[in-house]
Order: C-alpha cells, then sequence, then structure tokens
C-alpha cells in the first residue's frame, strides 16, 4: 500500500476521471468533488463535457469545496491523453489520482463484428487504461505518490457470449493493473482495480438479466462511485461492486469447466448479453457506429 493510501482526499488532492461527462464517471467525479476534490473530467466531445462538470460543480457545491473542469479527451489518442492530463496539472495542481473509467460496450456476436469497432474497443477500454497508467504513474513515481484506479468490469473474470472483444479488453486490464501494483509496491503509488457486476447505464441498457441476478449484482453508477472513492482512502488493490460478488467469482472460479458451464446454461448467466433486446440497445449501438 502507498504512502497515498487514506490521506488523498483530505488534503484536497487533483483527481482525473475518464469518461467523466456521464455514467459511472460522472458520478465518480461527482463523489470526489463532493468529498472535496479538485476535479477534471475528459469526455470526447468538449461542450457536454464543459457543460457536465459545471452541473457537478454545482451539485457539490454544499458537499464539498472542490473545482470541477471538464476537458476534451479521446483515450485511444496518445496525444489527446497527454494533453487531458498537462491541463489538468496546469489548471488544477500536481495530480494525485487517476480514474480510468472510459469505456464502450458493443453488444453482438463476435463474427458479425465489424473489424473497426473490434480495434475502437481494444483502443478505448485497453490501451487506454494502459495509456493514462503510463502517463499517470511517470509523473507519479517521480514524486513518490499517487493512485491509478482503473474500472474493469464483471466481465473481466467472467466469459460473457455476445461480448467477446469487451471481455477480452476486461480480462486484460485485470492482468495488466494486478502486474501494475505489484511492480509499483513499494514505490508510493497505489494501483487499483474496481470490477462493477451490472449498472444501470447505457452501456448496458436492453441486457437480457435473468431476475435471480438482477437482484444479486445489479449496481447503479453512484454505488460504483462510492467504491472508487473509497478504494481512493483505503488504497485496495481489488474492489468488486458489489462486494458479495467476490464470493460468487471465488465459488465460479474453482468449478470444473463443465460443471461451470451448466450452471451458466441454468441461471440464463450465458443469455445476458447474447441475446439483448435488439431495440432497447439500438440508440446506443448505433451511437458507437457513427464513432468509428
Amino acid at each position: 500500500m502507498g504512502r497515498n493510501s487514506g490521506k488523498a482526499l483530505a488534503s484536497g488532492c487533483v483527481v482525473a476521471v475518464t469518461g467523466g461527462a456521464r455514467g459511472i464517471g460522472y458520478s465518480t467525479a461527482l463523489a470526489f468533488a463532493r468529498a472535496g476534490a479538485a476535479v477534471a473530467i475528459g469526455d470526447l466531445a468538449a461542450e457536454p463535457t464543459e457543460q457536465a462538470a459545471a452541473e457537478i460543480a454545482q451539485r457539490a457545491g454544499q458537499g464539498g469545496t472542490g473545482r470541477v473542469i471538464g476537458l476534451p479527451l479521446d483515450v485511444a489518442d496518445a496525444d489527446s491523453f497527454a494533453k487531458f492530463l498537462d491541463r489538468t496539472e496546469n489548471e488544477l495542481g500536481p495530480l494525485r489520482i487517476l480514474v480510468n473509467n472510459a469505456g464502450i460496450m458493443p453488444t453482438g456476436f463476435f463474427l458479425d463484428e465489424d473489424e473497426r469497432m473490434t480495434e475502437r474497443v481494444i483502443g478505448v477500454n485497453l490501451r487506454g487504461v494502459i495509456r493514462g497508467s503510463r502517463l499517470a504513474a511517470d509523473r507519479f513515481v517521480s514524486r513518490g505518490e499517487g493512485h491509478v484506479i482503473n474500472i474493469a468490469s464483471l466481465a473481466g473474470a467472467f466469459p460473457f457470449p455476445g461480448v467477446a472483444t469487451y471481455c477480452a479488453a476486461k480480462h486484460a486490464v485485470v492482468g495488466f493493473t494486478q502486474a501494475l501494483h505489484r511492480e509499483l509496491e513499494g514505490s508510493g503509488v497505489d494501483v487499483s482495480i474496481v470490477l462493477p457486476s451490472l449498472v444501470r447505464t447505457e452501456l448496458s441498457v436492453g441486457a437480457n438479466v435473468p431476475k435471480w441476478i438482477a437482484k444479486v449484482s445489479t449496481v447503479y453508477p453512484e454505488d460504483v462511485a462510492g467504491a472508487v472513492v473509497e478504494t481512493a482512502r483505503t488504497g485496495r488493490p481489488l474492489t468488486t461492486v458489489p462486494r458479495r460478488v467476490a464470493a460468487m467469482l471465488t465459488i465460479m472460479s474453482i468449478l470444473p469447466y463443465r460443471a461451470r458451464r451448466v450452471l451458466e446454461a441454468r441461471t440464463g448467466a450465458e443469455r445476458v448479453f447474447a441475446q439483448p433486446d435488439v431495440a432497447a440497445r439500438e440508440r446506443y449501438l448505433r451511437q458507437l457506429n457513427d464513432a468509428i
């Protein structure tokens, strides 16, 4: 655990959140602002990001004293990410926490997926995390303190049909984060990963979720945001949201393959993204396709 653990929020630290204009990123930025941090949110479109920052600052007004700015950011572009962090530090001060949250989740079978979409998912969900971690860790190691918090997914531990490339990226993020955590131990820099289950955002709209799974694992952006802020305070290397999902991960990991497949089929888990509500997902998927 780095020296940053448990101290950063109390000192009014500077936090940068990618994908911060909506969903988990927005709620996370709001939670940090209410905790007294100065926050920079980055997202693709400049104007909506600036509007989200202004709204976050207003909503955090009574609960915190942090400053909030919104900046354009494409995490798949190296220059864009570097400029985002440079502007964050120029306007708010030395960065103490980076939350790599930006992500996209197209649904559909892999053989039907446009190769450009495959590259975009990997570029945003994996390369963006690696790039951000490197840019932030370079700063943090030289200062002897800092915290990289990467947002993965339950899909980083389970193979869900219908989101194969997304699973590939999230599995890689889990492995990358855990390895980087070990590399930087003792440097004063914390590296953590947060694994949300099914979060009620536009990414998951239309998912074919059995009632029992929804009851056990569905969470909201605010739940994830609370876990991220707590991770910043404690330096915990891995957190699942909700916490009870950790037990499910352990059980599934020790089951024989055939038993696990039978369980997935009988519980409906394998249909969550393989058989979604296509009409409900149409708007989100159209936005993703327009972006490539």
